[in-house]
């Protein structure tokens, strides 16, 4: 099934990406780039240099799954990243959808704590 939500973790690869990089390529980012397990079922995010394009790669059971977006106009908002690179969900649908978020407030929620 092909589900992304806000159950996940989310992690931005902090340099811009070769998007001719594909399943494998990509892993070899997650894994050397960012120190991290490309099948631990997180999504990992990754952007060009001119920031139309972006892709996310999610491990579901069974195998990788890649989201790949090409915008036909404008750029896509780098979403800020926290200390090791995780954004929120919201962060990165709102920048998908080209909504700058610069200036954004964001309100105080109750949330849990993620492990792992």
């Amino acid at each position: 099934m092909f589900s992304l939500s806000s159950s996940q973790r989310y992690f931005l690869y902090n340099q811009p990406a070769d998007m001719r990089k594909s399943f494998d390529g990509l892993s070899a980012l997650v894994k050397h780039g960012m120190k991290s397990d490309p099948v631990n079922g997180s999504v990992y995010i990754f952007l060009n240099k001119q920031r139309n394009l972006i892709k996310l790669l999610h491990w579901e059971q069974g195998g990788f799954t890649l989201y790949y977006k090409r915008l036909e106009q404008g750029q896509v908002d780098r979403p800020g990243a926290g200390e090791n690179g995780e954004i929120n969900w919201s962060d990165l649908i709102l920048a998908i959808e080209g909504i700058s978020l610069e200036g954004v407030a964001r309100k105080k929620r109750f949330f849990l704590k993620k492990t792992g």
